[in-house]
């Protein structure tokens, strides 16, 4: 690791991302706090264009800083979405120092915006782990969370109301299965107390009882007799005139 000068207002430490530059006593809005220093490439030249690294920081359509050395500090700063520093590119001068663009307490990691060619090159694919989108993930995991948990909630109220609705459909299926038993135990005693009728000697569907006359005709055989004794005709016949 490079060796900093200890007055200068940055020390290299470990950051979520691996390392980070951090401020070591506040640093005002607007100061220059380190150059972003390396070999300067020439897009003219085919060696130069072939070089390829995280660390090439483009300051025309043809000069490139390489500032993948170790002894270039500043490329230890990493990206941010809400950064506290900005690049500031001097194109003729061939040069690119880091400005503070807010005020940075000790502590504190520099970062800037490494800008969009970079981002969706390096960054997106892997999710950037800047405090800016770790809070936005942190935010859709809470409001997903919340979310099943009123889809959970409104799935229980919903099947409480079709177990409400369910048990009032049962309640009445019962009244009415109620209301059919007392109907058929109404009809079945009143079968019962037909037959009983019946069989204390009381006509039923024009049948002889107990020796009783059915449909004109004797039954037992006793009161055909009793008219034979007397000569009475029995079924058109006359018995004296025989």
């Amino acid at each position: 690791m490079p060796a900093i000068s200890p007055n200068k207002p940055y020390r290299i430490g470990r950051s979520r991302t691996g390392l980070g530059l951090f401020a070591t006593r506040p640093i005002r809005k607007g100061t220059r706090i380190i150059r972003y220093f390396g070999p300067l490439l020439d897009s003219k030249k085919k060696k130069d264009d072939d070089i390829e690294n995280k660390y090439l920081f483009e300051l025309s359509n043809r000069w490139t800083v390489d500032g993948s050395v170790r002894a270039n500090i500043a490329r230890y700063i990493n990206h941010a979405c809400r950064p506290n520093a900005e690049s500031d590119v001097k194109p003729r001068k061939r040069k690119v120092y880091i400005r503070a663009i807010k005020n940075i307490e000790p502590g504190e990691e520099i970062n800037y915006d490494y800008g969009t060619d970079y981002f969706k090159a390096y960054l997106k694919p892997i999710g950037c782990k800047c405090e800016a989108c770790e809070k936005k993930r942190k935010k859709k995991r809470a409001e997903a969370r919340a979310e099943r948990v009123r889809e959970l909630e409104k799935a229980e109220r919903k099947a409480k109301r079709l177990a409400e609705k369910l048990a009032r459909v049962n309640e009445k299926l019962e009244k009415l299965n109620g209301g059919s038993k007392k109907r058929a135990n109404g009809k079945l005693a009143n079968a019962k107390s037909a037959i009983g009728k019946s069989a204390n000697g009381k006509s039923t569907n024009g049948k002889a009882a107990n020796g009783k006359a059915a449909n004109g005709k004797f039954a037992n055989g006793k009161q055909a007799a009793a008219h034979l004794a007397n000569g009475k005709a029995v079924d058109g016949f006359d018995l004296a005139a025989a």
